[in-house]
């Protein structure tokens, strides 16, 4: 079994290291009864310039590091799509089951995943929505990303249940993981709700 941390790298720096220390270490005790800390910093040699994407693909041990450039996504559409059972708890490396998803987003940037009938996760990222007072986050994602994470812990988003039927009410949405942080889309589409 692989999993994978991903990190930002911008300017040779890792923003939010201690996030993905916490969420590495748990999921190697959670998956594998590693009970000793490790520091990713004390592992990672990143490029010095621009921003990169860094992926760690671990088990019980460390695997391999690579750096990517990062490149920027923009995102506007997103095609509902249902599955009741998909699991993703742990940041595996094998996404089939979300692959499998995004196949049928057809024209839309990416997809937006209910579970029996409340909002998760898109494809990629976290979301939360802007209901004019607060940005809520859904209480049970896919994944707990470490972005999300650092903003709950901040007190810049609120954590509950989002049903498909209250997604009218919002005004705006935001993706968040490690590598975009917290992206307001001030103008976005659903498709299929």
């Amino acid at each position: 079994m692989q999993l994978l941390e991903t990190l930002k790298i911008d300017q040779g720096k890792i923003p939010f290291l201690a996030f993905h220390n916490a969420r590495f270490n748990a999921t190697r005790k959670a998956l594998f009864n590693v009970k000793e800390t490790t520091d990713l910093a004390d592992f990672i040699y990143p490029p010095d310039l621009d921003c990169y994407r860094c992926r760690i693909i671990y088990g019980k041990n460390i695997e391999k590091i690579e750096f990517i450039p990062f490149q920027q996504r923009s995102f506007k559409t997103f095609q509902l799509v249902y599955h009741d059972y998909i699991n993703y708890a742990f940041k595996y490396l094998d996404r089939q089951a979300i692959q499998q998803l995004v196949q049928q987003k057809q024209t839309a940037d990416d997809i937006l995943i209910i579970k029996q009938g409340v909002i998760t996760d898109t494809s990629i990222a976290n979301v939360a929505f802007f209901d004019g007072q607060n940005w809520i986050t859904p209480q049970n994602p896919l994944l707990k990303g470490t972005a999300r994470a650092r903003l709950l812990n901040e007190r810049k988003i609120i954590e509950q249940p989002i049903l498909v039927s209250e997604l009218k009410n919002f005004s705006k949405m935001a993706l968040m993981n490690a590598l975009i942080d917290f992206m307001v889309l001030d103008d976005f589409i659903l498709i299929g709700g």
